[in-house]
């Protein structure tokens, strides 16, 4: 689906703009961390990227064609909050194979969970699942579709420890197998440990776009200076 072209995107919601003429392409394999202080557009962005939200301007290419619904099943989007179907674990995740008419087979829903270490609660219903172990369930239904871009909203905000290094693990894998991440996350450790390059966005705007590297050691923006430092950032 690379290359991604943005060009000139603009979003206005309720009270008022949101993405304010973002332009910004990305050409490879890799995990691209978007960054910024609360309010930036994250979260916005991830949606106008994968068509839930539709955008007032401007345009985004995927390979050179505008988003459709052939590419968004090439997609897949992991929230923050998780939304889960009230049945087994394992139901929630046939529901999703069916869906895209892939194999639901329960030793492929078995192999899928087993990544995710949830194969042991296969039979649990998903609303009594900790908080972690739910943002693993939606990330298993995530890869189950075999997404050639996967985008993650804050994927591992509040979890624990060990549903957090886990999803980490698993973005590195993606990568390694080509798939194109792109990780929303405010953690600047968790963007150190899973980033190739950085999108820092504030009220909107792309201020910097640049490898993690320098990013990290030589950010040229006082807004991502201050944001690095810990700073609240206005």
């Amino acid at each position: 689906m690379l290359p991604l072209i943005v060009e000139n995107l603009r979003f206005t919601g309720q009270h008022g703009p949101i993405i304010k003429g973002v332009n910004f392409s990305l050409n490879d394999a890799g995990v691209t961390v978007v960054m910024g202080p609360n309010g930036a557009g994250k979260s916005v962005l991830l949606r106008l990227l994968h068509g839930l939200l539709k955008v007032n301007s401007g345009q985004i290419l995927w390979n050179g064609t505008g988003l459709n619904e052939a590419l968004r099943k090439r997609q897949s989007l992991l929230f923050q909050r998780p939304v889960l179907l009230r049945r087994s674990v394992l139901a929630n995740l046939r529901f999703v194979l069916k869906q895209r008419h892939i194999s639901a087979d329960d030793e492929t829903c078995l192999n899928l969970l087993s990544r995710v270490q949830l194969d042991h609660v296969a039979y649990r219903s998903a609303r009594h699942l900790s908080g972690g172990e739910q943002q693993r369930l939606a990330l298993a239904r995530s890869l189950a579709l075999k997404p050639e871009v996967l985008l993650m909203d804050e994927p591992a905000a509040s979890l624990d420890p060990v549903s957090t290094k886990m999803i980490e693990t698993i973005v590195r894998d993606q990568r390694a197998n080509n798939t194109k991440v792109i990780f929303v996350t405010h953690d600047v450790s968790q963007a150190h440990r899973v980033a190739d390059d950085v999108l820092f966005l504030h009220h909107g705007e792309v201020l910097e776009h640049t490898s993690a590297s320098t990013f990290f050691e030589q950010p040229q923006s006082t807004q991502a200076r201050q944001y690095l430092s810990g700073e609240i950032v206005v």
